[in-house]
């Protein structure tokens, strides 16, 4: 839910501006792949029950990498960039009614919330099933942490929280088509490449970028905790 400032009937020629780094465009689209697959996994069910906890595993780990990039990444990727207030989110709201709404580089004010939104909400997501069972033959690798009761419970919660999921999968889709077709602003493609089109003269700080090796260092160390963690 970034916003791309520029807009195809702009009389100044439109600059071609690096805005999001390599690492967060892998952690995008890994992500829907996982999440995708985790679905169709946890659905199937039986055998696939096994894969289902590797893709939860491999989600916890980017989930665990992004919220360390949000406070050593690139600076477009850093919750200090993007986390505003309320006030800051109804000024931004109020502001889309208008043709010329404000322009943002990176995350808008309500874009920045609904990646903190995503990002607690795989969070639960994935710590849940670390203790979920199915009643039948798939146990979470910290099951035996907690009673069977405690287990359901949390079972629930995995259940259920997986819709609260889809929902702002829906609101994020349904936002990049609304930029797409009412404000003629493309933000697939930026998530591809890394560059946004915007207008000359715009008031937004340049982006600070981190370097991949960093973001090579956090993935693993995200990757080695959930290790230790799930190891039995």
């Amino acid at each position: 839910m970034n916003e791309n400032p520029a807009r195809p009937d702009d009389a100044a020629p439109l600059q071609r501006v690096r805005v999001w780094d390599l690492p967060v465009r892998i952690f995008h689209w890994a992500l829907v792949l996982l999440f995708c697959f985790s679905w169709w996994s946890g659905k199937e069910g039986g055998n696939a029950m096994q894969y289902h906890l590797w893709s939860g595993y491999a989600i916890l780990t980017l989930v665990l990498f992004r919220l360390a990039w949000g406070f050593i990444g690139s600076s477009s990727a850093r919750f200090a960039d993007f986390t505003r207030g309320p006030r800051a989110v109804r000024a931004y709201l109020r502001a889309l009614r208008v043709s010329e709404g404000p322009a943002h580089l990176g995350l808008n004010p309500l874009g920045g919330w609904s990646v903190l939104l995503m990002l607690a909400s795989l969070a639960l997501q994935t710590g849940t099933g670390l203790f979920a069972n199915d009643d039948v033959s798939t146990e979470g690798p910290l099951y035996n942490w907690v009673g069977k009761a405690t287990s359901d419970f949390l079972t629930a919660i995995h259940y259920y929280n997986f819709y609260v999921l889809l929902v702002l999968v829906v609101l994020h889709v349904a936002a990049v088509l609304y930029y797409l077709f009412h404000r003629s602003e493309n933000l697939v493609t930026p998530m591809f490449t890394g560059y946004k089109l915007r207008a000359p003269g715009g008031t937004d700080s340049p982006v600070r970028f981190a370097g991949t090796t960093l973001a090579a260092i956090t993935l693993a160390a995200a990757a080695v905790a959930v290790y230790l963690l799930v190891r039995k």
